[in-house]
């Protein structure tokens, strides 16, 4: 899953995406308007967290750009303003869902897992395979009923690898929807991630390098 946060509140803005990365989310943060647009054209989110009074472009404004342009990213708008007529001018603009502040990161967290939940690639939220099985609200992953103990990037790389069903995933398409905008394409760092995961994974091997190509999850 990957996630936009535009906050003009630094401190904030941090805070959410550093609960949010404990998730096994890939988070990118900007601060104003014109990042989040520049953004948004440019990557493919599952959920933008936008803050509706940003300077630059206001989180209405980048609604109103999601919804004129096709953009299949859910959009979760922050705000101060706790009136009934601001909420329904929010969600009129083409918001997802709206969220005032103050409010618990607990709550923020489930409200992103359930409008990603609603993307256009969305698939259970819990996920099984080859005895496998990833619950992501609840943050965990078992096989053959035994706790697997996995960082937030192997959860991250694990649910991608699930949710391509047994196709090939290319190591651009994991850097893609596992890390942030940050990660170094020219890095080992997918390739030290699944080899991790395949060992925490253990016996029968589950995970396989298809070489040039990228990598798959099935018994055989």
């Amino acid at each position: 899953m990957r996630v936009l946060v535009a906050d003009d509140e630094r401190l904030l803005a941090d805070t959410v995406a550093e609960g949010l990365r404990r998730l096994a989310m890939a988070v990118d943060v900007c601060h104003d308007g014109e990042a989040a647009l520049e953004r948004l054209s440019v990557h493919r989110y599952d959920v933008a967290v936008l803050d509706r009074d940003m300077p630059g472009k206001t989180g209405d404004e980048l609604c109103r750009y999601v919804s004129a342009h096709g953009v299949d990213t859910r959009v979760l708008l922050l705000t101060t303003a706790a009136g009934i007529r601001d909420r329904v001018d929010g969600l009129s603009l083409g918001a997802d869902d709206y969220l005032t502040k103050p409010f618990a990161f607990a709550e923020l967290a489930a409200r992103v897992q359930a409008l990603a939940r609603r993307s256009r690639s969305a698939a259970p939220p819990v996920l099984e395979q080859d005895g496998i099985v990833l619950d992501i609200p609840r943050h965990t992953a078992t096989r053959d009923g035994a706790v697997l103990s996995l960082t937030p990037k192997e959860f991250a790389v694990l649910s991608v690898l699930m949710r391509a069903r047994g196709e090939v995933v290319s190591a651009e398409d994991l850097l893609e929807q596992a890390w942030d905008e940050h990660a170094d394409p020219f890095t080992n760092a997918v390739r030290v991630a699944v080899m991790t995961l395949r060992r925490k994974l253990g016996d029968p091997p589950v995970v396989h390098t298809i070489p040039r190509v990228g990598y798959r999850l099935g018994s055989a």
